[in-house]
């Protein structure tokens, strides 16, 4: 009796350590972080923050930065669409006694040779040139929001891969305390085993069930590697070293802007919409070009003759008769543009509408969610992980509870992770749908 009192003693204080090493141990769930690992042999050198991440991205990213040589192209164009026609230089030599050498001489070169020298010029009717200067520079307007549109896809994809690394760490830091906290439940049973008042077929399912638990710290490790190697794509090689880390932690951040008011500030913000828009200008200055390009353009030049002792000078003017080509298919085809791009334009600001209801859509629903966690599951799973752990070491409750309360304690906590990081993602693709990341 007084071996078995003692025992039971022991086993108390040992459940009692245990309960405190979890609680503290444990994240809030409001926002479960990943701390740092000071211990760690490889700890990392830099952090960063999601604004960071994007800067970086916007400077170093390599294909933003191939996008943005466009813009550079088209304004090269602008300066080739502003040229005007080089002038033309002739001169020609007549009469010249090639088989009568003898008589070549300065009376002859003076008084019978003929040279001729003469410039030209084409003279642009139209307005041409002014026409196809602003037709570049409208083309420009639409390459410029065009790498603007690249440049907001590229900080959703960064946002979205460093939430990606947030979830891998906040899942790797509890899998580890898990574990943790696991081992010292096998600790207890191995002791109870050793004193006779656990079965050794309990012992192995509580010692089989630690496997689950270490592959959930390899997967996170994982998928935390992973995670962070793809985000270091996105900002650039040379703007992070390789044991670089980040900086942030899974938060629920509310919206309270409705759908409509999210639509009224997209159609102001999207670039892919005021891309399509500009195209409709563009497309109206190609028109103009077109028909500028049916004026015929007057060629003029002025001849200097001297032939037989005599200086003269002659003025010669050429222009087209546009009796058959008036450019009339370039004329239409530039009209039929106009429409395409009026509908493309038309299209795209549907599609705008249309991303902003399903991401606001998406959010709701992941705030929901999130709203369900926090009113009361994850307190009840912790509860009830450790009223099973407590039952059980005080023989009132079965391995079978105690291990399914387990399960569900730490599929909750997962989930919840999850679903953090879901709304976290959502909030990001709401930031793209409408088009900034600054959301009243």
């Amino acid at each position: 009796m007084i071996r078995t009192g003692a025992w039971w003693l022991v086993l108390c204080c040992l459940s009692t350590i245990a309960a405190r090493a979890q609680s503290t141990t444990s994240p809030p769930p409001p926002s479960p972080a990943a701390p740092a690992q000071p211990n760690s042999p490889a700890s990392p050198s830099v952090r960063i923050t999601l604004e960071q991440a994007i800067d970086f991205a916007i400077q170093h990213n390599h294909g933003l930065l191939a996008a943005r040589s466009n813009i550079l192209q088209s304004q090269a164009q602008e300066i080739t669409a502003n040229l005007r026609p080089n002038p033309t230089l002739a001169w020609d030599t007549q009469f010249i006694p090639l088989f009568h050498l003898d008589q070549f001489n300065r009376d002859y070169l003076a008084n019978s040779a003929q040279f001729d020298l003469g410039i030209g010029y084409t003279f642009e009717r139209g307005l041409k040139r002014q026409h196809r200067l602003q037709a570049a520079r409208d083309q420009t307007a639409v390459t410029r929001s065009q790498v603007a549109d690249n440049e907001r896809q590229l900080k959703f994809d960064v946002a979205q891969q460093f939430v990606n690394v947030l979830l891998a760490e906040s899942t790797l830091d509890f899998a580890q305390q898990d574990l943790a906290s696991f081992q010292q439940t096998v600790s207890i049973s191995e002791a109870r085993s050793q004193a006779g008042d656990l079965a050794e077929g309990d012992l192995l399912k509580i010692r089989l069930q630690m496997l689950q638990f270490q592959t959930d710290v390899s997967t996170a490790k994982l998928a935390r590697v992973q995670a962070l190697n793809s985000l270091r794509q996105l900002v650039g090689f040379e703007s992070v070293p390789e044991n670089y880390d980040v900086a942030g932690q899974l938060a629920y951040q509310p919206v309270h802007a409705g759908p409509d008011q999210l639509v009224v500030l997209a159609d102001r913000s999207r670039p892919d919409l005021l891309a399509a828009q500009q195209g409709i200008t563009a497309a109206r200055s190609q028109q103009a070009l077109a028909v500028a390009n049916g004026k015929r353009d007057l060629d003029a030049s002025f001849n200097y003759t001297h032939t037989a002792g005599i200086s003269s000078g002659a003025f010669f003017f050429n222009i087209e008769i546009p009796i058959f080509d008036r450019n009339q298919g370039e004329i239409a085809r530039t009209n039929y543009a106009i429409t395409q791009a009026q509908e493309q334009a038309q299209e795209t600001s549907q599609q705008v509408t249309s991303d902003v209801v399903e991401a606001y859509e998406n959010l709701h629903s992941n705030d929901e969610i999130i709203s369900l966690y926090q009113s009361g599951y994850l307190d009840q799973a912790s509860q009830s992980r450790d009223i099973s752990l407590y039952a059980y070491q005080h023989g009132a409750a079965s391995l079978l509870d105690y291990l399914d309360a387990q399960r569900s304690y730490r599929s909750t906590q997962f989930a919840y992770r999850q679903s953090l990081a879901n709304y976290m993602l959502a909030l990001e693709q709401l930031r793209n749908a409408v088009g900034t990341r600054n959301l009243p």
